[in-house]
Order: structure tokens, then C-alpha cells, then sequence
């Protein structure tokens, strides 16, 4: 069975079609700044990467495209092939606890979750009805990225407002990356821990552009980082992440500004780049910070302390921990923002590292960084998205999921 995972972001469109339940990728790729005249469409297949720039002004015209491609390269003989198109979704709000069908009712409480994801919900829509329109006999399928976090505890996802706000507006921590913190923690239990969930205690931090850790206790998730937005929890690329609340109110005032513009400053304009001043990218501040740059060694040391942080409560919150798990982008490919985060925690939780590894582990490779007399094993591992984006589809067409 053919099933195509999708992640459609505000001005990309991520694919990558699958064999399940083989899990064998037949192509991947990615159209890239949609709404532009010099967008990019990427395939690769058969171990062949192709390129090319050409106008991609909305979502329906990278659907085609992929489409296209497919028949095209004769990756599939008939479109009837393709069985299901899973979606990722980032927000579900309360609605979903799992994957479901992708459906008009399903569309609906998507649409109404906008204000909490204005950026994403719309694409994801726009994604949802352009596949439907080219392949109609297949099952669509909504994965969401916040559905892992849905089993923590009210005393993990409320915030100390008061309690009739919080029910009435649905005001709590809805996480995300869930999709991949459930894929590193089910990786991470099955490659370190034979399989066996009972007991384990897995610290997930899925470090990109966007960032958020999640603790996990037999192989569920206890808490997450990130809160009622992708804004909360550690800082990121351009996010602030958590600071205190009469920030938003002074620096109004400071500037002459509402608080809808100081949100966009928040958002946009902080985090790694706010505080380096060079770039929201990492390896831009790594040349920057090896080359003496004061603020770009401020803004990695902050970073890491950030993370370090959570790190902590999160030991604290599970009682200890068994495993750290690295991912994402940085988390996979930067052994200097690695040996940052490590250094910050290794003597309180007793971590003993192979620094000379950690040099070495980048480029898709997954790796134990812990020595045997470590208290706590950390592992990198390269998350997989669209492999557990695929696997919720085919369960769902097969009745293994419901």
C-alpha cells in the first residue's frame, strides 16, 4: 500500500511517499517558497536528487506538481496507487487525542483552532482540499502534532490564570512536535531499552529553528515545553520562548506599541537572532562565536541555558531519567551547540560524555554519546516525522487505529 505523508507548511509543501507496511521511501521531497515566481520543487527517487526553480504561487499548484512527478518519473503507473495522503497537522486544540480521517467535520475544528496557529492552519487546509481534488478515492488522514501531549495532567498543562478563563477559552499547554518527540521516545525505547516502555524515563529535545523538549514516563508524555502557542517554552531561532508576562506590558509602553506588535517582536525578531544580532541560524553564530563575536557567544550560551533548564525540571518532574535523546536540526548537526547543553547539565545528572564522538555525529547519524559509567545514557537520534505521519495513516486504513 502506497501512503503519501505531507507536512504543508505557510510556504512549503514537504512530501514523501511510502511502501508500508514496509516503511520503504519510493521518493521525497519538497516545494519551497510557495507564493513566489522563483519557487523551489525538489524530488529525489532511485538515488537521484532533482531540482528546479519555476513559479509555485499557491498549495493546489505544488500539489499538481508533485502529482505530476510521480506519473511522470513512473513512481507510480496509476494515482489509484496512492491509498492514503496523512497530513501533518501542528494545532488540535482539545478536539484530538490521536489521528483521525481527514473529513469536512475534521476541516471544521482545524479552521477553528487558527487564532492558536495562524501561520500553519490555513496551509494545512489549503493541502487537505488540493490532494482531495487530485486524488479523490484516497483516504486523507490528520496527524497532529499535539495529539502526543494530550496525556499530561491538568497540573502540567494549566496555567496559573484564573481557572473559568482557562475553561472557557480551552487556555492551556497544548505542546508540539509531538509527532517527532513520540517517534524518538518509541526509537529511543526500542534501540536502548529492548522494546520494553514500563518504567523508562526518556527526556526528548527535538532542538531546531523551533524547539521544544518533552519528558516521558512509559513511553507517554508527562510534559511538554512549548504552551498554549509555539511561542512558550525554550528560546528558539526567533522565538522568545518562556519570560515574564510584564514584559509584553513594559515594552509596549517603552516603545509606543501594541500588544499585537510587541507579540510579532516576540515571535519574529528575538531568540537566537534578537540576542545575537547576526542570524536566527546556528552555524551563522557558531562562525560568528568562533571568531570571538561577543553577542553571538551570548546568545549560544543562552540558548543552551535555556535548554539546560528544562532539562532540570523535567529530571525533576520524572524522578530521575534513563535516557536524553538530541534531535532535529541542531540537535542532529551541531556538536558545538551539543557540547553546550551537555556542559551545562553533565555534573548535576551525573552524565559522562564522549566529547571526540560528539564531534563526529552529524549528517543523519544516530549515535550514543554516553559513556558506560554515565549515569544517564544520551543518545542523538535522527527524528522521522513523516514515517510516524505515515504509519498513523496506514493504521487508520487498515482499522489499527481509531
Amino acid at each position: 500500500m502506497k501512503v503519501m505523508a505531507v507536512n504543508a507548511g505557510s510556504s512549503s509543501l514537504k512530501y514523501k511517499l511510502f511502501e508500508m507496511p514496509e516503511e520503504k521511501v519510493l521518493c521525497a521531497g519538497n516545494a519551497d517558497r510557495i507564493g513566489h515566481e522563483d519557487a523551489i520543487f525538489k524530488i529525489s527517487h532511485d538515488g537521484k536528487k532533482e531540482e528546479k526553480v519555476l513559479p509555485i504561487m499557491d498549495h493546489a499548484t505544488g500539489v499538481r506538481l508533485i502529482i505530476d512527478a510521480l506519473m511522470e518519473k513512473g513512481i507510480v503507473k496509476d494515482l489509484s496507487e496512492i491509498e492514503v495522503v496523512s497530513h501533518r497537522v501542528v494545532q488540535g486544540g482539545k478536539y484530538f487525542s490521536h489521528s483521525v480521517v481527514f473529513d469536512e467535520d475534521t476541516a471544521k475544528k482545524i479552521d477553528s483552532l487558527t487564532p492558536l496557529d495562524p501561520l500553519h492552519a490555513p496551509a494545512h487546509l489549503i493541502g487537505y482540499r488540493a490532494f482531495r481534488k487530485e486524488l479523490p478515492d484516497a483516504l486523507e488522514t490528520a496527524v497532529f502534532d499535539t495529539a502526543y501531549h494530550q496525556s499530561m495532567e491538568e497540573e502540567d498543562y494549566l496555567f496559573p490564570i484564573p481557572l473559568e478563563l482557562s475553561k472557557m477559552y480551552d487556555i492551556r499547554r497544548y505542546g508540539a512536535h509531538g509527532t517527532s518527540h513520540h517517534y524518538l521516545v518509541d526509537k529511543a525505547i526500542k534501540d536502548y531499552f529492548g522494546g520494553k516502555a514500563l518504567g523508562v524515563r526518556i527526556i526528548s529535545c527535538h532542538i531546531g529553528s523551533g524547539a521544544s523538549l518533552t519528558a516521558a514516563r512509559d513511553g507517554k508524555c508527562v510534559a511538554t515545553s512549548m504552551g498554549l502557542t509555539p511561542l512558550g517554552g525554550v528560546m528558539m531561532g526567533t522565538r522568545t520562548g518562556d519570560l515574564d508576562p510584564s514584559v509584553m506590558d513594559y515594552l509596549a509602553d517603552c516603545l509606543q506599541k501594541s500588544c499585537s506588535e510587541i507579540y510579532d517582536i516576540f515571535n519574529r525578531k528575538s531568540g537566537l537572532l534578537g540576542v545575537s544580532g547576526i542570524s536566527n541560524d546556528t552555524r551563522d553564530i557558531e562562525a560568528a562565536a568562533l571568531k570571538g563575536d561577543e553577542r553571538a557567544i551570548l546568545s549560544a550560551k543562552l540558548f543552551a541555558r535555556r535548554i539546560a533548564d528544562y532539562v532540570g525540571q523535567y529530571y525533576v518532574r520524572l524522578g530521575g531519567a534513563d535516557m536524553i535523546v538530541l534531535s532535529a536540526g541542531i540537535g542532529e548537526n551541531s556538536p558545538y551547540f551539543r557540547k553546550l547543553i551537555l556542559e551545562d547539565i553533565q555534573e548535576a545528572l551525573g552524565l559522562d560524555i564522549d566529547y571526540g564522538l560528539n564531534e563526529t555525529v552529524f549528517g543523519g547519524k544516530q549515535a550514543l554519546l554516553s559513556k558506560e559509567g554515565s549515569k544517564i545514557k544520551v543518545a542523538v537520534i535522527p527524528t522521522d516525522e513523516e514515517l510516524m505521519i505515515a504509519r498513523d495513516g496506514y493504521l487508520i486504513k487498515t482499522g489499527g487505529l481509531r
